[in-house]
C-alpha cells in the first residue's frame, strides 16, 4: 500500500513509499483509511523531538488524526464489524494515519459522528480529545470560570473555544482581525486581537489558561492567571508528568523538570500553577465527544483539503504557517458529504 513514512529524523525525512499493509491483532481493527488530517504533531514526530520517549522504529507512517471504514476485525474485538464508519486517533507508536491502511487498536476507535462525513470527522480526533482531556480530566472546568485559550482559530483552539463554551465557562481567546468573526461564533465572548493589544494588559483573573503559542507568550499568560490559577502548554517546556505519562525512566523526569524549571519558578512566585500537557487515545472519550458534534454542540472548522498524494504539501502548508482558521484534512476521495 502507499503512505508516508519516517525515513530519518528531520524536515526532509519523511517520503511516499510501498509498504506492506498492516498486519492485524487479535484487538485490532483494519480500516481503510478514507481522510486524515495534520496536526503539529506530526512535525513534532517527524523531527524526532519526542525520540527519547516515544521510540517509534524507522521507517514507519506518520499520521495522528483518521476516519474510515473497518474492513476486518481482530478476533476479541466486539462492537466493531465491517463496513462500519469510525474515526481516531491512534494511540502512541501505532500511529500512522497517512496511509491507505491503518491497524488499529479498537479501544482508541468510536464510530463516526453521524452528522459528519468521513472528510469531516477526520479532522476531530486529536483537537476533540485533547480540549476534553485540557477541560474536563485536568483542569475540571466549571460553570462560571474564566479561560482564556489562545490561538483560538487553530484547530485545537477552535474546538476547545466550543466544549469550554458547553461546560458553562467565560471564554476568551486571542486571534488576528481576519478571524475575529470566526471564534465569536464558536462562543468566545471576550476576543483580543494580538495585532492590535496585548493581552496581558487587558485580561486578568482566569482560572485557566491554554498556550499553544509557547515562549514569552506563556510567561505572560502566567500573569493574567488569578491566585491558584493554572497555565496548561500544549507546546511545551515539559514537565516530569510528560516524562511520567509517557512510562519514560525517571531520570527522564528530572531531564524534563529542568527544561520548566524557569517557567514553573515564575508560577510558583505568582501564586499559580503551569504543567505540560501531550493528549492520550481513548476511544470510548470519542464515543461521547461524537454525540456532541451529533448534538451540535461542537463543530469541525476545517481550512483546506489536499489530495492523499500531496500529503507533504499538506504538512507544509501548516508547518508554513498558512492556515487561515481550524485544521488541514487528506482525502483519498473528493469529499461530496
Amino acid at each position: 500500500m502507499k503512505a508516508f513514512v519516517v525515513e530519518k529524523y528531520g524536515k526532509d525525512g519523511v517520503r511516499a513509499a510501498e509498504v506492506p499493509e498492516p498486519t492485524v491483532g487479535a484487538r485490532d481493527v483494519l480500516v481503510k483509511v478514507s481522510a486524515a488530517s495534520i496536526n503539529p504533531l506530526d512535525k513534532l514526530v517527524r523531527n524526532g523531538e519526542f525520540k527519547q520517549l516515544l521510540k517509534y522504529r524507522r521507517p514507519f507512517v506518520l499520521g495522528h488524526d483518521v476516519a474510515g471504514v473497518v474492513t476486518r476485525v481482530g478476533s476479541a474485538v466486539h462492537g466493531l464489524k465491517v463496513g462500519d464508519e469510525v474515526y481516531a486517533r491512534p494511540r502512541d507508536l501505532r500511529i500512522g494515519a497517512f496511509a491507505e491502511f491503518i491497524a488499529i487498536d479498537v479501544d482508541d476507535v468510536a464510530p463516526k459522528p453521524a452528522s459528519l462525513t468521513l472528510h469531516e470527522a477526520a479532522a476531530v480526533p486529536l483537537v476533540a480529545l485533547a480540549a476534553w482531556q485540557l477541560l474536563i480530566d485536568k483542569a475540571h472546568v466549571k460553570p462560571g470560570q474564566k479561560v482564556l485559550i489562545h490561538a483560538g482559530a487553530g484547530g485545537l483552539g477552535s474546538t476547545v473555544i466550543q466544549l469550554a463554551k458547553h461546560l458553562g465557562a467565560t471564554v476568551a481567546t486571542t486571534t488576528d482581525t481576519d478571524t475575529e468573526k470566526l471564534v465569536r461564533s464558536l462562543g468566545a465572548d471576550v476576543v483580543v486581537d494580538f495585532t492590535k493589544e496585548d493581552f496581558s494588559k487587558v485580561l486578568s483573573g482566569y482560572d485557566l489558561v491554554l498556550d499553544s503559542v509557547g515562549g514569552a507568550n506563556l510567561e505572560k499568560s502566567l500573569t493574567v492567571l488569578k491566585p491558584g490559577g493554572l497555565a496548561i502548554s500544549v507546546v511545551g517546556p515539559p514537565d516530569a508528568g510528560f516524562a511520567k505519562q509517557l512510562g519514560a525512566p525517571s531520570f527522564l523526569g528530572l531531564v524534563m523538570n529542568t527544561l520548566s524549571r524557569k517557567v514553573r519558578k515564575r508560577a510558583r512566585a505568582l501564586g499559580v500553577r503551569y504543567q505540560f500537557f501531550f493528549m492520550q487515545a481513548n476511544g470510548s472519550q470519542l464515543r461521547k465527544i461524537g454525540a456532541l458534534y451529533d448534538s451540535g454542540k461542537l463543530r469541525p472548522v476545517i481550512d483546506s483539503t489536499f489530495p492523499f498524494d500531496q500529503t507533504l504539501d499538506a504538512m507544509a502548508h501548516v508547518e508554513q504557517g498558512r492556515t487561515k482558521a481550524g485544521k488541514v484534512v487528506v482525502s483519498m476521495v473528493p469529499d461530496n458529504g
